[in-house]
């Protein structure tokens, strides 16, 4: 590869009339070894991990591995789940390959995602899965026989036999014990999938001489949490189908000190740092989603160009501007994180969570919180909260995207005075006569109406701020309020490096009397302003009481508290 840059290289030079010149030599040669610097490993954000060309954390290194070995050893079934892209499938390929490389087990890993789309067609769905697995001992262990008698005998076989038949077969062929990862398990959907369930039931006592001696099935959920619709319209749950398991193992994020080594593997790959101060901001951001964390860093060292010259180091500045450009992407992962949002489940406890108003999380259900967690959507210890900075952002823009594009006469020079300043009490008394002419209309439009107000307010400093600065946001369970917290860089040369207006807001719904909302919302943030060394704070109070005219609805006034001015607004 190198030697062809040459070639092509010094070929253009000639044609061009540079050879020679030095200038132009110096040119070239260093443009062939950015070139061959910036062809390194790369963060992977698609797919398995592949060692040879991807930073990585070992997969075995973020998992129990001691114990996975005592489960198989001791011919147990259990289920390994994680959200979207965090490692799911590297952790059984690598399983896999080290079962296979000690030589105890013969072990294989089926994908079989493919048989999703047959839904309750147990016909088409378990022909499906058993074709997978028989190309899978094909594949991995290199032979070819189960494939062979599944064509010629296995295909046969009654539907709701067939699976045990073949996994009878594949013990018998294989001379060691078997151990099979089955990927995307809870993807399968209806008959099919209680079909799969049932049919690995049947052969579990004929272990390990007669079926596999264990078998892990991988997935999003926890076996409990698969909720079955059958064809007659019976739902059974994932337990009672599959009630031989024995654990339910589940990866995590990365931790911090994992999340610093993979960035420092590019350091050390390329010569290329990280400024430190990069990694406080990208843990809060974060938390260690393995997809996140991989994105921002893809970001930074290949889709920003200028930054493939790996001899320039990158700074806080170049990674706030690859994370603002990560949010407004819309990637495959956080649009399918959009998706989940119209679960009911997941609008039951992220309602909650954005208008912040329950007291108490006795009204949420236990079992919808694991499930969430379980998504990697919410933590639920030490506190229930949404798992990170950048999903804080993306659940609101999403929630309002329509309403953030479809929101007419609202531009943002009309807001910014002559030194480039946010005029903050301009864009809010405009939101209170928007909020007054088109709230019910929109609200009405939002899935999530019960933080309407919150979600409307958002959408509207969205449409004026995105580009320029950003908005962060702080709310969850108990709260009884939202804050947002506006940075808004006064150069835009100099960035988030030079001199940065910052601004906060509180949003408060209105339940008790109005005296004893401001002077507590005032005092709440005061307190916050203080911490996040805001100059400007502004409280504003959203009455939602039907019987309330708008012109009693919609007031201004300021408040003068600890030697600070806060503007409160009513809407």
């Amino acid at each position: 590869m190198v030697c062809l840059m040459l070639c092509l290289i010094l070929k253009f030079m000639k044609s061009a009339g540079c050879c020679g010149k030095p200038d132009t030599l110096l040119f070239w040669l260093k443009q062939i070894w950015v070139t061959i610097n910036a062809m390194n490993k790369f963060f992977n954000t698609a797919g398995p991990i592949r060692p040879d060309d991807h930073y990585h954390i070992p997969s075995l290194e973020r998992i129990d591995w001691e114990e996975v070995k005592v489960l198989m050893a001791s011919k147990k079934y259990f289920l390994l789940h994680a959200p979207r892209q965090t490692g799911k499938t590297s952790a059984l390929l690598e399983m896999m390959e080290t079962l296979n490389r000690a030589g105890e087990y013969n072990a294989l890993y089926a994908n079989i995602e493919g048989a999703q789309a047959s839904r309750n067609d147990k016909e088409t769905g378990i022909s499906g899965v058993c074709s997978v697995i028989a190309s899978a001992y094909r594949t991995w262990l290199g032979d070819e026989r189960l494939r062979d008698w599944y064509n010629e005998v296995g295909r046969k076989v009654e539907v709701d036999n067939r699976l045990t038949a073949l996994l009878e077969q594949l013990a018998e062929l294989s001379e060691k014990p078997i151990v099979l990862f089955i990927d995307e398990a809870d993807a399968l959907i209806g008959d099919t999938l209680i079909s799969l369930l049932r049919q690995i039931r049947a052969g579990y006592a004929q272990r390990p001489d007669h079926f596999p001696q264990t078998i892990v099935l991988c997935g999003l959920r926890d076996i409990k949490d698969y909720r079955i619709h059958r064809s007659d319209g019976e739902i059974i749950t994932g337990g009672s189908a599959f009630n031989i398991k024995s654990e339910s193992l589940q990866m995590g994020n990365f931790t911090r000190q994992e999340v610093e080594s993979l960035y420092q593997q590019h350091s050390e790959e390329t010569g290329q740092p990280f400024a430190s101060e990069i990694f406080a901001e990208l843990w809060e951001d974060t938390k260690g989603q393995p997809w996140l964390v991989n994105a921002l860093a893809y970001e930074m060292t290949w889709k920003e160009k200028p930054l493939r010259d790996r001899s320039r180091p990158i700074t806080l500045e170049h990674y706030q501007a690859a994370r603002e450009r990560l949010v407004q992407s819309r990637s495959t992962h956080l649009d399918q994180l959009a998706d989940k949002l119209k679960e009911p489940r997941v609008h039951r406890v992220i309602s909650t969570l954005l208008a912040g108003e329950q007291e108490e999380s006795a009204t949420l259900y236990n079992d919808d919180l694991q499930y969430l967690a379980d998504l990697g959507l919410i933590t639920i210890r030490p506190k229930i909260a949404i798992s990170n900075r950048i999903y804080r952002e993306i659940i609101p823009r999403e929630l309002t995207f329509n309403t953030q594009y479809t929101i007419a006469n609202q531009e943002q020079q009309w807001y910014l005075t002559q030194e480039n300043r946010l005029d903050i009490p301009k864009l809010l008394t405009a939101f209170q006569q928007f909020f007054r002419e088109h709230a019910d209309s929109w609200i009405e439009k939002f899935d999530y109406k019960e933080a309407g107000p919150q979600l409307l307010i958002q959408a509207f400093l969205q449409r004026i701020i995105n580009g320029g600065g950003r908005i962060n946001r702080e709310y969850g369970l108990g709260r009884k309020r939202t804050d947002l917290s506006i940075e808004w860089p006064i150069d835009p040369d100099q960035g988030y490096f030079g001199e940065v207006q910052r601004v906060i807001i509180e949003l408060k719904i209105l339940h008790n009397s109005l005296d004893t909302t401001i002077e507590k919302g005032v005092e709440q943030s005061v307190e916050y302003a203080d911490s996040y060394n805001a100059a400007e704070v502004h409280l504003i109070i959203f009455n939602r009481n039907p019987e309330i005219r708008w012109d009693d609805e919609i007031w201004s006034r300021q408040i003068s508290y600890q030697q600070r001015e806060v503007g409160v607004w009513g809407c």
